[in-house]
This record gives structure tokens, sequence and C-alpha cells, in this order.
């Protein structure tokens, strides 16, 4: 079965040194030293002044990372969602396609910030002149790319997974800026919005079976049940699993994983919301029989969205909106 990793997607849809110094003064011809000021706990105010400058985290990986107190130029793909969040520009966003392919749905807030390819090679980080580089796993990092990323500024490594949860790496990332009180305050707030949407949802229409489906290069991928928009429909939603679903994702190994049109046939879902990445092909698998033949179709509830929304991503900016198409809907 083909699955698609944060990496994978990426590819389809195409991630100061302290010094102190003694000076001599004269005196009636005699040498002294001049005795550095201190503050009231006797520490050097120069060296209090450049440890201000900087703090030291330890990431994911164990690394003690030195961080600017108030970074200025940072690198963080794939994690802008959590960087606007907390009110942070990017100094360079994710794309593919040679810049062709961004997070749309973010571009309100990133529309003037310059692209970098998703894998972020060693030459296209320099010229950005980073003061910081965050990265989202271990394995954007593996066989020596640590160690390189680190010469060109001070790199920290949010989780070791390739598949975080968000809300963890949303305080990491908190914890990187010195904003874990903010973190906390757009958890509880996207918590407060999910748990309404989901009584507006009982309310109005009780608790469907859903499923999310991604149609792109003529293949269908079904995401999993507790990653991306799964995450928002079973476990902030609550909605109902279907049987295919829960099949799909107990040998998935990423956040979409390929399904045949013959599996989905036999989807039992009340709705289905597709991604459509093959707008305007041609001959897609839609036109099949096969294809009208899945209940949710033949009840007319197939909700469609392009690849330019949020469902192919995740955060508390990609999940607040998938939420609101959900409730939009589901309640008529």
């Amino acid at each position: 079965m083909y699955t698609i990793t944060r990496k994978s997607l990426a590819q389809l849809l195409g991630v100061s040194v302290l010094a102190l110094s003694l000076a001599a003064c004269g005196n009636s011809g005699a040498e002294s030293e001049q005795i550095p000021e201190t503050d009231t706990e006797g520490t050097p105010t120069e060296q209090v002044e450049e440890e201000a400058t900087t703090r030291v985290i330890t990431d994911a990986m164990g690394h003690e990372v030195v961080v600017p107190a108030n970074p200025e130029r940072v690198i963080a793909s794939y994690l802008e969602d959590h960087l606007v969040a907390l009110g942070i520009k990017p100094a360079a966003q994710w794309s593919i396609s040679d810049g062709q392919g961004v997070q749309d749905y973010l571009q309100y807030e990133l529309k003037d910030v310059p692209t970098i390819p998703y894998d972020l090679p060693f030459e296209a980080v320099m010229e950005m002149n980073p003061d910081l580089i965050i990265v989202e796993s271990a394995s954007m990092v593996e066989e020596g790319k640590y160690e390189q990323y680190n010469k060109i500024a001070p790199t920290y490594v949010i989780g070791v997974e390739v598949n975080n949860d968000w809300r963890d790496e949303l305080v990491r990332v908190g914890q990187v800026f010195g904003k874990e009180e903010l973190a906390n305050e757009v958890l509880t707030e996207y918590d407060t919005k999910a748990a309404e949407a989901k009584a507006s949802i009982e309310t109005g229409v009780g608790t469907p079976s859903v499923a999310a489906v991604w149609l792109v290069g003529g293949k269908f991928f079904m995401v999993a049940e507790t990653v991306s928009s799964g995450a928002v429909l079973y476990g902030d939603l609550e909605l109902e699993v279907p049987e295919v679903v829960k099949e799909i994702s107990e040998n998935a190994t990423g956040n979409w994983n390929e399904i045949s049109l013959e599996k989905l046939a036999e989807l039992d879902a009340d709705h289905l919301f597709l991604i459509n990445s093959d707008n305007g092909v041609e001959t897609t698998p839609l036109s099949e029989s096969l294809w009208g033949s899945i209940p949710a179709v033949k009840a007319g509830n197939v909700h469609e969205f392009s690849p330019s929304e949020s469902w192919l991503y995740t955060g508390p900016i990609a999940n607040s909106q998938i939420i609101d198409h959900v409730v939009e809907r589901l309640v008529k």
C-alpha cells in the first residue's frame, strides 16, 4: 500500500562570544585592575547583558541549542502554521515545484515571504541567512544533516517522529520563542471551538459517519484516523469512524494511504469529504460507475474541496478551518 508522509505529500503536490577585558589605568605611576561592574548577585554586568541575548533549550534529540532571545530570521519548514498562530513571520516558507506550490491557506499572512524548497537544501538555507532553524522531525536531519544545518544557524528539532502530535509541536515552538503562555491560549481557543462545533453538529444532525479522501493523479488516498484531518474529524469532533477507515488506519504508515476504488466502494460513511487535485482533468475515477455506487455519493453527500484548502495540512489554523468546513457542510 502506498502511503503519503509529509515528505511525499510535498512531492505529490509538485517541506556571540562573551568577552570581558581588564583594562589598566595609571594612578601615581602604579597600575591597578579595573573591577567590572556587577549585579546584585555579583555577576559581571556585561555577562548578564550577553546572556540575556540568548537562551539555552534542549530539543527532542537532546541537543542543547543556544537560540537568540528574539530570533528575527527563522526557517521552520512545514511549521509555518504554528508560527503564524503565535504571531511569528518566518524568513522563508515551505514550498514545492520551485516555489510554485505553497500552503495556500496561510498566504494572507505569508504572501510576501520568500519560498524555500520543502526539504531545505543547505545552499538555499544559507542564502536566507537565518538566525534560527527549526525542523519538524529527526528524520529531516539524519546522516549528518543536523551538523550541517547547525553550522549555518542554531538548529532545534521539534520531535523524533515523522508525524508528531500537532499540539505538542505548537507547545514546543512556543517554548523556543518564549511564548508558552500564548501557545496554551491558542490551544484553549481551539479546543473551545472544537467543543462548540461538536455540540452544533450533534444538535443539527447527530453523529454521522464521515471520511476524507484525496484524489490526486488518478488515485485515491484516505486520511488515517488519528492524524491530519482525520484527527479533527474523529478526535476533536468525535464523528463516527467507518469500518473502511479503521481498516486502512490499522496499517497506515503515513497521513494519507492509498485506497482502491473497489475498496472505496465499500465505504459505509454518511458523508464524504473529497479533496480533488484532479479537478479539470478530463478523465478521472469520478466518472466510473463504482464511484457512483458509494452510498455517500448516491445520497448526494460528497463535499468537495480543492487542495488549496487546509485539508492536507495540520496545525491550529488548518484544523480550525477544517472545523469550519465540516460545520458549514453538515449543519444546514
